[in-house]
C-alpha cells in the first residue's frame, strides 16, 4: 500500500481533479497585463452613452445572447457568422445592436494600442455592459475577468438557446433553468427590460390579431393598447417601427418595469407572462415595491450570467479584431 504515497502518483492524482473555470478568472486580471483596461473601458462607455444613451440596452441585449448562446466568449461578436447577421435583423436588432458592437470595437481599438493582444473582446464586452448599466442609474456589479474569446461560432446553436417574444412561462422556466438559473434570477434578469425597446411586429398580435372575437388583448390596460396602436399603426410597412419596453422611465434602469407589469403594461407576450403565473409574479411584486432588492439580485444574477461557460487558457483566443477569428481556419 505505500504506492499510494509516491509523490508521482499523489502529483498524477491532483493534476487529475476537476478544475474549476471560474477560478480562472479574477476582478484584478488585467492588474499587471493592462493596468489601465478598467478606465479605457469605462471613458469609451461614457462618450458613447452620451451620444446614444440606447447603447446600454443594446449592450446588454447583445451580452444576454453571447452568454445563452455561446457561453460569454464573444461569439456573437463574429461578423462572419450567419448568427451575428440574422439575429441583428431579429432578436438583438430591436435594441440597436449597431451601438453596441460600436461600442466594443472602440474600446477594443483603444486597448491594442496601450496593451496588444491582451485584452478578449468577450471581457471588453462583460465590462461595457456592467458600465453602461451603471451609467444609466443601474446597479454597479463585480465583473470577473480572464474570458478567452470563441474559436467558433455557429448559428446551429442559436436556436432554442434565446427567449423569444412570445413564449410561455414554462417555455421560459425551462430554458432559463436548463441553463442553471432559479425562477427568481430569471425574473431579476428580465428586469433589464427597464431600459430598451421591441419591435412593434414582436407584439403586433396582441394589439391587432389576438383572436377571432377581440382584436386586441383585453389583459392589456386599454390607455396603453391605445397608445401602443398609434405608435405601431404602420408597423407593416415601416419596419423600424417599435416602443419602449417601460413607457414610464425608458431611459433609466429602475425597477419601474415590474410596477408597469403589475398595471398591464407588459410589452411584449412574455413581459405580460411573467405577472400571469403564481411562481414567477410574486417575484415581480416583490421587485415593484422594492428597487435596492431587485438591484441586488439583478447583479447577482449578471455575475452569475458573466461566468457562464467561459472560455480560459487554450480554449479560446484574444482576438486583435473582435469582429474576425486570429485565423481564417476558424
Amino acid at each position: 500500500m505505500a504506492f499510494f504515497h509516491s509523490p508521482a502518483l499523489l502529483l498524477l492524482l491532483f493534476l487529475s481533479l476537476p478544475f474549476s473555470v471560474q477560478s480562472q478568472l479574477s476582478l484584478d486580471y488585467y492588474q499587471k497585463t493592462c493596468p489601465d483596461f478598467a478606465q479605457i473601458v469605462h471613458d469609451t462607455v461614457a462618450r458613447k452613452h452620451a451620444i446614444s444613451p440606447v447603447t446600454a440596452a443594446a449592450s446588454m441585449r447583445l451580452f444576454f445572447s453571447d452568454c445563452l448562446v455561446g457561453g460569454c466568449d464573444g461569439s456573437v461578436l463574429v461578423s462572419s457568422n450567419v448568427f451575428n447577421h440574422a439575429e441583428r435583423d431579429a432578436e438583438i436588432n430591436r435594441d440597436l445592436p449597431g451601438d453596441a458592437f460600436d461600442v466594443v470595437t472602440r474600446a477594443k481599438i483603444t486597448l491594442e494600442l496601450s496593451c496588444p493582444g491582451i485584452v478578449s473582446c468577450s471581457d471588453v464586452l462583460a465590462q461595457a455592459t456592467r458600465d453602461l448599466i451603471a451609467a444609466t442609474g443601474g446597479p454597479s456589479y463585480k465583473v470577473e475577468l480572464g474570458r478567452k474569446d470563441s474559436l467558433v461560432s455557429k448559428v446551429s446553436d442559436v436556436e432554442g438557446n434565446i427567449p423569444k417574444p412570445n413564449q410561455s412561462i414554462d417555455e421560459l422556466i425551462k430554458l432559463y433553468t436548463a441553463k442553471g438559473f432559479t425562477i427568481q434570477e430569471m425574473v431579476a434578469l428580465y428586469g433589464g427590460r427597464t431600459i430598451g425597446f421591441s419591435n412593434c411586429k414582436e407584439f403586433s398580435d396582441r394589439l391587432f390579431n389576438f383572436n377571432k372575437n377581440t382584436p386586441t388583448d383585453p389583459e392589456i390596460n386599454s390607455k396603453y393598447a391605445e397608445a401602443l396602436k398609434k405608435s405601431c399603426a404602420d408597423y407593416e410597412k415601416n419596419p423600424a417601427s417599435s416602443a419602449y419596453s417601460d413607457p414610464v422611465t425608458p431611459g433609466k434602469f429602475d425597477n419601474v418595469y415590474y410596477q408597469n407589469l403589475l398595471r398591464g403594461m407588459g410589452l411584449l407576450a412574455s413581459d405580460h407572462a411573467l405577472v400571469k403565473d403564481p411562481r414567477t409574479r410574486k417575484f415581480v411584486e416583490m421587485y415593484a415595491g422594492n428597487q435596492a432588492l431587485f438591484f441586488k439580485d439583478f447583479g447577482h444574477a449578471m455575475e452569475k450570467m458573466s461566468v457562464r461557460e467561459v472560455k480560459t487558457g487554450g480554449k479560446g483566443e484574444v482576438r486583435t479584431r473582435c469582429d474576425a477569428f486570429n485565423s481564417i481556419n476558424h
